[in-house]
């Protein structure tokens, strides 16, 4: 039995992504497919006293509408100054801010980045290590992207490491085609995110899906307590949806 799931790279994801890669045996970063402006990939929030804060990171888009994830270039390198300044004044004063703050401090003030992935890449790695996630992480670079449609794309790859089971966000049941993975013998299960815990944080009410740099600086070696590890099956006589 051999669990996996894929997914683009997201700019420093919140939990439910993190619980995703822990819930299985390997992760595929799949960043050839086409960048989507307003999304994950180059934004994410994190919590203030006021309330959530986007922190973005400029990206070249102006007559690039087409262009993949991997192609993605910084339009701005200050961006990473402006990401530090804005986490340190929001998060100082939690309890465990100073045991992960200069790991992350170098990432944004000691490296330098030329594309967007390298970036979602170098904090993946990091926040992996401190959530001691030991899940093997490979890039879609690796394998050849046969198939028509991303169902398609996505079963061959599952071929290509021999998986058994193939783990997707909730979102993707809508263009998945499940008879495709019967096919193929491949079990399909979404993640279910409607059950998370809430955790401390320094301001109330609490808000979720903050990055996840908010769990680990108010909850430090306890973050993954809040994780689920949960999915659900898709129904047997379920029709198949797509865009």
């Amino acid at each position: 039995m051999k669990k996996i799931f894929i997914c683009q790279s997201n700019y420093i994801p919140w939990r439910g992504y993190f619980d995703a890669i822990n819930s299985v045996d390997e992760f595929i970063v799949y960043d050839q497919a086409q960048y989507t402006k307003n999304d994950w990939r180059n934004r994410n929030k994190i919590r203030t006293a006021e309330g959530e804060l986007w922190l973005t990171i400029p990206v070249a888009v102006k007559n690039r509408l087409y262009q993949k994830i991997n192609e993605v270039k910084i339009s701005n390198p200050n961006w990473a100054i402006k990401h530090w300044k804005s986490i340190e004044n929001n998060y100082s004063k939690s309890p465990f801010f100073k045991l992960y703050s200069q790991d992350f401090k170098n990432l944004y003030l000691n490296e330098t980045y030329t594309y967007l992935t390298e970036v979602n890449y170098s904090f993946l790695k990091l926040i992996c290590a401190i959530l001691d996630i030991k899940t093997k992480i490979t890039y879609s670079l690796n394998f050849p992207l046969v198939g028509e449609d991303k169902t398609e794309r996505i079963i061959n790859i599952c071929k290509n490491v021999n998986a058994t089971d193939y783990y997707s966000g909730p979102s993707a049941e809508v263009y998945l085609k499940k008879s495709l993975f019967d096919e193929e013998k491949i079990k399909l299960h979404y993640f279910d995110y409607s059950n998370y815990k809430p955790y401390s944080q320094l301001h109330e009410p609490f808000i979720n899906n903050l990055s996840i740099l908010d769990l680990l600086f108010n909850e430090g070696p306890n973050s993954q307590k809040y994780f689920l590890g949960e999915t659900h099956s898709p129904s047997l006589n379920a029709d198949d949806k797509q865009k």
